[in-house]
């Protein structure tokens, strides 16, 4: 007499589990603009909510990605200025000027941008459009 467990593993019972529910209308609106407002906290929130919800709704799928590029986008911003103020830091004369421009005036003003712009997205997804930022690369296609 054979044991039920010497069937092959696509035929086992309890063999695998269930794809995640797709997202109802709601939800899916709801996770989209959470995506958008997530990027206040820089990168991860966009990320999570890409990787986790992109196969189980539509709109999530398309506007966490869109976050997630523009938090890539605005993240290289951020980092080139520094490397910048620091570069013009160490030039004689111009150098704390440069330091002080590059290393802190523009990164604050990037991240108000960053701010604005992502709150401007939740609030345009959550009233049941989608959004666009006016400059994003768009390295996840």
């Amino acid at each position: 007499m054979s044991h039920p467990d010497d069937r092959p593993y696509d035929q086992q019972p309890y063999g695998g589990s269930t794809p995640p529910a797709p997202l109802d209308a709601a939800q899916d609106k709801q996770w989209a603009s959470f995506a958008h407002l997530g990027g206040i906290l820089w990168l991860l929130p966009s990320l999570i909510i890409w990787l986790v919800f992109k196969d189980r709704g539509r709109l999530t799928a398309q506007e966490s990605k869109e976050a997630l590029n523009w938090q890539i986008t605005w993240i290289i911003g951020w980092v080139l200025s520094q490397m910048i103020g620091l570069v013009l830091g160490a030039i004689p004369l111009v150098g704390g000027i440069g330091y002080l421009l590059f290393s802190l005036l523009i990164p604050w003003a990037l991240y108000v941008v960053n701010l604005v712009l992502s709150i401007l997205g939740f609030i345009r997804v959550n009233g049941g459009g989608t959004y666009r930022y006016p400059m994003n690369f768009r390295f996840i296609k």
